[in-house]
């Protein structure tokens, strides 16, 4: 069923909003639109950047050298995620897992950029991993688990 096909139910009779009945019903000459101003007029508008009275942006940030942008500050890591490693069949039981590896691999692009480990579902590959920037919960506690079930 389609929006043009549905019909009215039977017995509804309902009839639409009667504008311009003047100003007392609230529904009057200038019912749903500005009564003055640019906005009333053809063509009139606001332009995309104005913030109805609040102090705009250009005049919120600093204008003072040696302002640091919150995306400079933040450390961004390339992911590698845990299954992958499991899945692909270059990687070996018992391996070395650093950087150089990583980039041989094709994980990531460059040695100096920092790389986070994240999990998703089981993982059972026993990997050694060395100069790895940081890991997240989850894939601790799976490499962990791993490395408990040889002994």
């Amino acid at each position: 069923m389609l929006l043009h096909q549905i019909k009215k139910s039977k017995g509804y009779n309902k009839s639409g909003k009667r504008l311009g009945r003047g100003n007392a019903s609230g529904k009057g000459n200038y019912c749903g639109r500005w009564i003055k101003w640019q906005l009333a007029r053809s063509g009139g508008g606001m332009p995309a950047w104005f913030e109805w009275g609040q102090t705009p942006l250009t005049q919120r940030l600093p204008k003072l050298r040696g302002f640091k942008r919150f995306y400079k500050l933040v450390k961004r890591y390339t992911p590698v995620n845990l299954w992958k490693l499991q899945e692909d069949e270059r990687v070996e039981e018992w391996m070395t897992i650093n950087k150089e590896v990583l980039k041989q691999l094709g994980y990531i692009k460059k040695t100096n950029e920092l790389v986070k480990i994240l999990a998703k579902w089981e993982f059972s590959k026993k990997l050694v991993f060395e100069n790895i920037d940081a890991f997240s919960e989850k894939a601790k506690l799976l490499i962990e688990k791993a490395w408990w079930e040889i002994k």
